[in-house]
């Protein structure tokens, strides 16, 4: 806020200089009797802060970089082994926490003595390692690509199991380099070795290498605020279908994931690996599939090849012995499942079942509670699971509170309707406090008025229409949403800046078909990106930056010309109404973000793009008609004849 109260001492008239002097004062005292007001507060119901305040708890040290904050520490409360077999009653291994943004909890595990990692063959993810006898995986080791393994568990089983190469991506560079740095000989060199940073599809996308075993993991992963307007590229059907792509014949896909009902999560990870082996030919979909449930956590196994009788009898073996339940496997009796662990009703395989057959799968997706169908790059919103018609019954089933609506992403209405008050109020402000502007008052411009106003509204919702899609599908070629927005965003505020200047000087370009030209690009634009994208995801990271940069370039330059024309036009029209245009302008450019994001969660962004090159379209038709000449009226034409009527010869 001091910035551009530092600047209205420079350029603003006396009186408004003496208020600008008097809040700065104001706002260096406040600071200085509150120092403590720029410190970021974390939320005490988040799991950082709750790890802390066991008895004994030792917060370690705190990273911070451009992806994330990560917090290290030592707690009682510090027991990461997710789905662990009640029947394992032995101590766990030393284990050292991290918090990533204060939230979501993991740990590092103590990998000195290897003779206390016996707790890993209880884990639910052992099972694809089980599926093969110690005696197969000696002669003919795994090899395994662990994605985002976090603190190294998922490899550590790997390892347990004598994998051949396990070869792991981490998403969060951050948490390798502090790993890897900090924690070598704690975590007894975890990733030492065949390590990489970035997203796993992306490094398979650039890979000939086939696998074994593929595992992801989603423990760790709970709802935050805001959660189900987050894109997730990881868990798309076109992410599904690399990672199965990159399987060998007979290999597995291994997904772990917390348990959290009502069931909408493990659903949609169900069909989404469904969607995936349809697309690529797969006909009978229950003989790939097997799933088992313990106590906190889901395991859904998809096998390239079908599930043979000795897989299957291994599953039933595995869970009997680990007291998991089978939630389903090819042939599952209705008796073999809700045994171990038992749930007040059978739900999860109820669920599977219902999902596996293809001619009852739509009914049951149509009819279900939450929105599970698959997602994809298009639309990547994987946990946005809300369903409009059924706000009331969810209200109901989580316990009638509301903050479920504010994780599920239902906060951006409320967003925007404040915005849209906001907006209101103050476009309106100026005209009860100031009067209508001269030419208003006259009665001759109403119409011109209201076309120029909304030439100006439509170039905001149009800009940020197309500048919001753009950045999101930077995302997955760099890999990052940081990256994606500081890429984007300088490429379209350079060009655009350079266009403004251009019109400024080249007459040629201040045309209204400008307009035109840039719905073109844009609609162009958005059958080039996916060709484009898979072509940058290959390259060294600064030369995606760099082509992202010029890539942008065509359609930002155009973009910078119409707002300085309208301005133009304006000035030479209707002087008095450039600071109301500029101002409409302003309101739009921040409704519409918010706009695009709710768009997008329903028709995708590539639709959004599209409805941007309209709205360009649409200020084309405005601008062409507010630029014509006005035409007399009716009433006003037999008053000039009669004056001159009246008039003498002379």
């Amino acid at each position: 806020s001091l910035m551009p109260l530092a600047a209205a001492i420079f350029w603003g008239g006396t009186g408004l200089r003496i208020l600008t002097l008097i809040l700065i004062v104001f706002a260096g005292i406040f600071l200085h009797l509150s120092p403590e007001f720029l410190k970021i507060r974390m939320s005490p119901y988040k799991g950082l802060p709750a790890v802390l305040q066991y008895p004994g708890a030792e917060h370690l040290r705190t990273y911070v970089s451009t992806f994330a904050r990560i917090d290290t520490f030592r707690s009682p409360a510090v027991r990461y082994a997710p789905g662990l077999s009640l029947r394992y009653l032995d101590p766990l291994p030393d284990q050292i926490g991290f918090s990533i943004d204060g939230g979501e909890t993991n740990a590092v595990t103590s990998g000195v003595n290897r003779e206390s990692f016996d707790f890993l063959r209880y884990l639910p993810s052992a099972l694809p390692y089980e599926l093969k006898s110690n005696a197969e995986i000696s002669s003919q080791p795994r090899n395994v690509l662990i994605i985002d393994p976090k603190g190294g568990l998922q490899a550590l089983v790997a390892e347990y199991y004598h994998s051949g190469v396990v070869q792991k991506i981490e998403s969060n560079p951050l948490l390798l380099e502090i790993i890897k740095k900090d924690f070598h000989a704690f975590s007894g060199g975890i990733y030492a070795e065949n390590t990489s940073e970035g997203l796993g599809r992306l490094w398979l996308r650039n890979s000939k290498k086939h696998f074994d075993i593929i595992d992801i993991s989603l423990t760790g992963s709970y709802p935050a605020g805001s959660f189900g307007i987050l894109e997730d590229y990881r868990f798309t059907t076109d992410a599904f279908r690399e990672y199965i792509r990159h399987l060998q014949k007979d290999g597995v896909l291994s997904i772990h994931l917390f348990i959290l009902p009502p069931p909408r999560t493990e659903l949609r990870v169900l069909l989404t690996g469904i969607s995936a082996l349809e697309e690529m030919g797969i006909q009978d979909i229950t003989q790939h599939i097997a799933a088992v449930r313990s106590i906190e956590t889901l395991c859904i196994l998809f096998k390239k090849s079908p599930l043979n009788p000795g897989d299957i009898r291994k599953i039933r073996q595995f869970s009997e012995s680990r007291r998991f339940d089978t939630v389903f496997y090819p042939g599952i009796p209705d008796t073999e499942s809700n045994r171990f662990i038992r749930m007040p009703t059978n739900e999860y395989s109820e669920a599977f079942q219902m999902l596996l057959q293809k001619e009852r799968r739509a009914e049951f997706i149509r009819s279900y509670l939450f929105d599970i169908a698959p997602v994809d790059d298009e639309n990547p919103f994987f946990h946005s699971y809300l369903k409009l018609r059924n706000i009331r019954e969810i209200y109901t089933v989580m316990g009638k509170k509301w903050q479920f609506f504010v994780e599920e992403g239902y906060i951006l209405p409320v967003v925007f309707v404040q915005i849209l008050a906001a907006s209101i109020l103050f476009i309106l402000f100026p005209v009860f406090l100031r009067g209508k502007p001269k030419e208003h008052r006259e009665g001759a411009e109403k119409k011109k008025i209201a076309l120029f106003l909304s030439y100006f509204a439509f170039l905001g919702i149009g800009f940020m229409f197309i500048e919001i899609p753009l950045i999101q599908k930077m995302i997955l070629p760099l890999e990052h949403p940081s990256y994606a927005f500081a890429a984007l965003l300088i490429s379209i505020l350079v060009s655009s800046g350079a266009g403004s200047l251009a019109s400024q000087r080249i007459e040629k370009i201040r045309s209204p078909f400008v307009l035109i030209l840039i719905s073109l690009i844009v609609i162009i634009w958005s059958f080039l990106i996916p060709l484009i994208s898979g072509y940058m995801s290959s390259l060294a990271f600064p030369a995606r930056v760099v082509m992202t940069f010029l890539f942008f370039f065509p359609i930002g330059f155009p973009m910078g010309i119409p707002f300085p024309l309208g301005l133009l036009v304006l000035g030479e029209r209707l002087k008095a109404l450039i600071p109301w245009a500029w101002a409409v302008n302003g309101c739009c450019s921040v409704l519409a973000p918010v706009l695009a994001v709710m768009l997008a969660m329903i028709t995708g962004y590539t639709v959004v793009l599209w409805l941007g090159a309209l709205c360009y379209l649409i200020a084309f038709l405005l601008l062409i008609s507010s630029s014509r000449p006005p035409r007399p009226s009716a009433r006003m034409r037999p008053a000039t004849v009669v004056q001159h009527q009246d008039r003498p010869s002379s």
